[in-house]
């Protein structure tokens, strides 16, 4: 039997692969959320802003399509683990994403990608379903039922390169933005990066239809393997995104902040 010892060690591990893997595989806000995107480690510590305001879902502060605002009351402490989330992309997952690169073919980091992304269909279709987007569900059922198959376990895509089935990603931060539900505060979260109230709650929510949640309740050790290289995978195929978002930038954070609530604004309203 395992001693408690290790239990610190296991959070931690957790807590950094969930920095990693979540949200952003059904696509990328400028590709730039590489460093975001949850898990559900801090979906139940989220603060209580309810004294502070009326309705902290309220979106009186989206005043035209163009120019989102968003409540950042938290933007000392959010610029802090902004800084600490920047530090561990430059010093711990850019370079493992770099050599892992450098030895396997891009091809091949497609198809894992792929595969990955095949697995969290339950999340598409039930989100896409709780918005009355039957047809879209519909499309997301067969893409898996024939990515699986002819994809072989899901690592080629003939549902889109033959049938010109494309995928139509849903979660429920935008199930809950199309019920009217506002972003609420502003997060950087430490590990996990920008989110949303609204989004932190999302996130709670989808892990639970993500097949690898379970994967690593029941073994944890095999679910660290896979999450590590979901990981590394990912970040291999989209290096150069977050730097050059920074790069052009006079003030990185907000930067990032604005391009999350500028995508997350898209995807609720269906926007390209």
């Amino acid at each position: 039997m395992k001693t408690s010892s290790n239990s610190p060690l296991r959070v931690f591990v957790t807590v950094v692969l969930s920095f990693f893997f979540f949200h952003g595989d059904t696509s990328s806000v400028t590709n730039c959320s590489s460093l975001s995107f949850p898990a559900t480690v801090f979906a139940q510590e989220a603060p209580d802003i309810s004294d502070s305001f009326d309705d902290p879902f309220d979106d009186d502060f989206l005043e035209d399509s163009n120019d989102i605002y968003v409540m950042d009351p938290l933007e000392p402490v959010n610029r802090f683990f902004f800084q600490v989330n920047d530090t561990l992309y430059f010093w711990l997952l850019k370079p493992v994403g770099r050599v892992y690169g450098a030895v396997i073919a891009e091809d091949f980091r497609i198809c894992i990608r792929n595969a990955f992304n095949n697995i969290l269909m339950p999340v598409r279709f039930v989100n896409n379903v709780l918005q009355g987007k039957f047809g879209n569900a519909g499309i997301e059922m067969s893409r898996f039922l024939i990515n699986t198959t002819a994809g072989i376990a899901g690592f080629g895509d003939p549902a889109k390169d033959i049938w010109g089935l494309k995928a139509h990603p849903e979660d429920l931060g935008q199930t809950l933005g199309f019920y009217g539900i506002g972003n609420g505060i502003y997060f950087c979260w430490p590990i996990l990066g920008p989110s949303t109230l609204r989004d932190t709650i999302g996130m709670a929510g989808d892990s639970y239809l993500d097949p690898l949640h379970y994967v690593m309740e029941s073994d944890y050790d095999t679910g660290v393997s896979i999450q590590a290289e979901k990981a590394v995978n990912k970040t291999s195929l989209i290096i150069g995104d977050y730097e050059s978002l920074i790069e052009a930038s006079f003030d990185p954070y907000i930067a990032l902040r604005d391009a999350y609530l500028q995508q997350r604004d898209k995807r609720v309203k269906d926007l390209k």
